[in-house]
């Protein structure tokens, strides 16, 4: 084994040129270039200094607004903050090289320090470098910048070196200009921070500048071996399995999507839209009576075929509203912010029993035409008001309301508890916990991972979800709710490897039962070309996020979430098992370069273990079968790849 890992090693790294591209943001922000598969950090952003050193503003995710698209081997974002505007373009030199080219312009006078182009380098790779200027330039550093405490170094220049044990950073500039270096003396683990002026001082409106940096990364990738630990004696709630989100927008390009997903994919929960306003548009209509009369309107007609094809599949199916119609709510309908920040609309609370009525008819009318029922209802993402807005006691009164009723008409139809825009938003259903009368109507837990993913808040997740002793849904999966706007982002590798880094973390610290992509049609798509995204320069293809996705979907159902450990910080996993069947599956998100792995803690008696392996040139590419011996097995982690583990007692042979 130890012979075929160099062999290897050798081949990968006569290629790793090939792979060395940089890895950028929608927002500009170029986290590093690979080199080797590893990943060396620039942790760049374009920005500007206010009046002092505590004003500083930089991009960042849904800080400024942007837009994004590749081009061959060069990413373009343009980017907007105020009245400042960028224009950033990275091309991919190989070699651990790429030139960054950024144009400037303003468009209104202001005075401030300056507006820079931005590096924060982590000390644990750079905290011993020398840092020097190249081709110093004659003429002293403009006085608008002033200094301060944390300064190491400022002058105009053509370049920076920056040089440690481990990383090599080499930057040359197109011309002179000004360069600051920060650092807390007070904090020996405190990051490098390097700022290149583009303009200082006073800026008149229509000034703009062109800066072009030409930057060189070599390091040390660490290739030493991981190691992973399993234990089998702790398992925790099931997974179910992958699923999908199907809210219908696009009449064109969505059947094919969903057709490739569904024949291609072992999707096991799903999740549609209640187009509610067109179900029920007028509060004196009898929306029943209209829909027997052969006035169903195509949207309910649309929504309730999807949800009957997944039902069919033998996928519960949650029932979801995005939007009432206008007698059901307070004031006219929005659909995007009001002032203060407020969303969405409140429900009239003079009309709940008849909000009531109108969304069980739908679910009874479902059931009566199209032979299922819906498993669960909710309002997506009321605590943030998309389009429905509810405070946290209103949801567990909604919850009461709309359950009693249900009850009564004998529909079996539950409530999922929370549906929240973000990770963050479990505050949301803490009335309805503590409100003991709710529970009897709730049936799971849901968040959406758009925003605030931290450890502290999946864990909160988690916890809620113990309390209720319900299961844990994640109703829509993903982590950039913008991306619709710069549909590129979505061939990026950088990108589906963050959602496969992500993902990992859910099954590993929420232990949800599904995970619910947000979707598994033209929106958001797994998919490019055959009219996707307005492209029909090729044919329907899947992504590497479609594999990513079907490395999930596709392994043995209801396996139990179960701890599993690696010894490097760059290897995430998350483990799933049963002991009784003897199957086990484990996911692994490899962010740096090529090495040997072992997993420890199989039952001694296994033999074999397959692994599939995704990433930017492999499809779910299952490679030769590992022979496990004392319930251990070593196997090559290929670099920046999702890998997922399975055994399942079958032998090669």
């Amino acid at each position: 084994m130890k012979n075929i890992f160099i062999a290897l090693l050798i081949c990968f790294l006569s290629l790793s040129s090939l792979f060395a591209q940089p890895e950028v943001y929608p927002w500009s922000n170029i986290s590093g270039i690979r080199v080797d598969g590893e990943l060396m950090e620039l942790n760049s952003t374009l920005g500007f200094v206010g009046a002092d050193w505590s004003a500083v503003r930089k991009t960042a995710k849904e800080r400024a607004r942007y837009r994004y698209r590749r081009e061959d081997k060069t990413q373009y974002t343009n980017i907007s903050i105020d009245s400042f505007y960028y224009d950033q373009s990275v091309e991919e030199l190989g070699a651990g090289m790429a030139n960054v080219r950024i144009n400037y312009r303003n468009e209104e006078d202001t005075t401030i320090i300056g507006t820079f182009f931005m590096l924060d380098l982590p000390a644990s790779k750079y905290g011993d470098a020398t840092i020097q200027l190249i081709n110093p330039t004659p003429g002293k550093i403009f006085g608008a910048i002033p200094g301060s405490t944390s300064e190491i170094l400022r002058g105009s220049a053509k370049g920076l070196k920056v040089k440690g044990a481990v990383r090599h950073l080499e930057i040359t500039i197109n011309e002179g200009t000004d360069i600051l270096v920060r650092k807390d003396p007070s904090d020996i683990q405190s990051n490098i921070e390097v700022y290149f002026a583009l303009m200082t001082g006073d800026l008149k409106k229509g000034t703009s500048v062109f800066k072009s940096f030409t930057v060189h990364v070599t390091g040390v990738a660490d290739f030493n071996p991981v190691v992973l630990t399993l234990d089998r004696n702790n398992t925790g709630r099931p997974f179910k399995g992958f699923g999908g989100n199907f809210r219908l927008q696009n009449p064109v390009a969505d059947p094919p999507v969903i057709d490739y997903c569904l024949d291609n994919m072992d999707v096991r929960w799903g999740r549609v839209e209640m187009p509610w306003r067109f179900w029920h548009p007028e509060e004196s209509d009898d929306p029943i009576a209209k829909a027997n009369n052969g006035e169903l309107h195509p949207r309910v007609e649309a929504a309730m075929k999807m949800a009957q094809r997944l039902n069919e599949l033998g996928m519960p199916v949650i029932l979801s509203d995005w939007s009432a119609p206008d007698w059901a709510i307070e004031g006219t309908r929005s659909f995007g912010p009001q002032p203060g920040g407020l969303r969405g609309n409140p429900l009239d609370k003079k009309k709940l029993k008849q909000s009531y009525k109108s969304i069980a008819d739908y679910i009874q009318y479902a059931k009566d035409n199209y032979g299922f029922e819906f498993t669960m209802f909710s309002f997506n993402e009321s605590d943030l008001g998309i389009y429905i807005r509810q405070t946290p006691e209103e949801h567990a009164e909604f919850i009461k309301g709309l359950g009693a009723y249900l009850e009564s008409r004998g529909i079996k139809t539950r409530l999922l508890l929370g549906d929240t825009a973000d990770a963050n938003g479990w505050p949301f259903v803490e009335a309805a916990i503590n409100d003991k009368s709710t529970h009897k109507y709730i049936r799971a837990v849901s968040f959406h991972s758009w925003r605030g993913y931290t450890d502290e808040n999946l864990q909160k997740w988690a916890s809620a979800a113990e309390r209720m002793n319900l299961p844990l849904l994640v109703g829509e999966g993903s982590m950039d709710a913008g991306a619709w706007r710069y549909p590129d982002i979505f061939s990026e590798s950088t990108y589906a490897m963050e959602e496969m880094n992500l993902y990992t973390r859910i099954l590993k610290i929420c232990q949800p039962e599904s995970i619910l992509q947000w979707q598994l049609t033209a929106d958001y798509s797994p998919m490019i070309g055959g009219g996707v995204f307005g492209n029909n320069d090729i044919p329907l293809t899947p992504t590497q996020r479609f594999w990513n996705f079907k490395q999930i979907a596709d392994m043995p159902e209801g396996l139990f979430a179960m701890p599993v450990e690696a010894d490097k910080e760059n290897v995430i996993c998350a483990a799933l098992g049963d002991n009784e069947k003897g199957l086990y599956t484990i996911h692994i998100v490899n962010n740096g370069a090529l090495r040997q792995a072992t997993l420890k803690g199989l039952p001694t008696d296994t033999e074999w273990m397959k692994i599939f392996v995704t990433n930017k040139n492999s499809k779910m590419s299952q490679r030769r079968s590992i022979r496990v011996r004392n319930g251990e097995a070593t196997f090559l982690a290929e670099a920046n790849s999702f890998i997922t583990l399975l055994v399942d007692g079958e032998s090669p042979f």
